[in-house]
């Protein structure tokens, strides 16, 4: 089985930051789709890219972090695919969007129909990413983007039940780094792969 982890930075690995210039990632192993693919079995692809929104060009780091724009790429570059997991929705979270909650699980919605449509033999899961903290580093960056990250899970269930997409409530076994407020210690990778393989399993068995 092949399995595309489709996400933003904590799919990447990005450490948690305690400045805006640190660039540190969890070794290879120590990623949440590499430990999903450990527990597993499958061939997991990590395409984590960290800033990467649902389907927002940002204005200070550029297009091509616009996850609507380089998804129909991946599904092609990587087919055949047996399931597709897409974990983002906090990128979007970004002062400078102004989205809501609601807005969020459509924009998920919107991708979702893109691989139905470039790869409708996958199976889908959709990932809600857990709260966010407005501290550290990146909290003038998300301001107001606490209070609508409580909302993201109910927004993203409802939808996944209205459409028959496969819903993860990644809040409900990991919580952000109070360092940046954003991004998951190693133990969090940990825990969040281990919580996945489960899931995975149930939906590929």
């Amino acid at each position: 089985m092949t399995i595309l982890c489709f996400g933003d930075s904590n799919t990447h690995g990005t450490m948690p930051m305690p400045s805006l210039d640190f660039e540190g990632r969890f070794g290879h192993e120590a990623r949440w789709p590499s430990v999903l693919a450990k527990a597993t079995g499958h061939e997991v692809i990590n395409e984590g890219h960290p800033g990467r929104t649902t389907v927002h060009d940002d204005p200070m780091s550029g297009p091509h972090r616009n996850g609507l724009t380089v998804l129909p790429a991946l599904l092609e570059s990587h087919k055949p695919l047996d399931l597709v997991i897409v974990k983002l929705g906090t990128n979007d979270l970004k002062h400078c969007f102004h989205v809501s909650a609601h807005d969020i699980a459509f924009c998920l919605e919107r991708l979702a129909n893109v691989i139905r449509t470039q790869a409708p033999k996958a199976k889908i899961l959709i990932v809600a990413p857990p709260p966010i903290l407005e501290q550290g580093c990146l909290a003038q960056m998300f301001s107001e983007g606490a209070a609508k990250s409580r909302q993201l899970a109910p927004a993203i269930e409802a939808m996944c039940q209205r459409t028959g997409l496969n819903f993860f409530d990644a809040g409900a076994h990991v919580q952000v780094s109070p360092v940046d407020g954003i991004h998951y210690d190693a133990e969090a990778q940990v825990t969040l792969g281990l919580a996945l393989a489960d899931a995975v399993r149930d939906i590929l068995a």
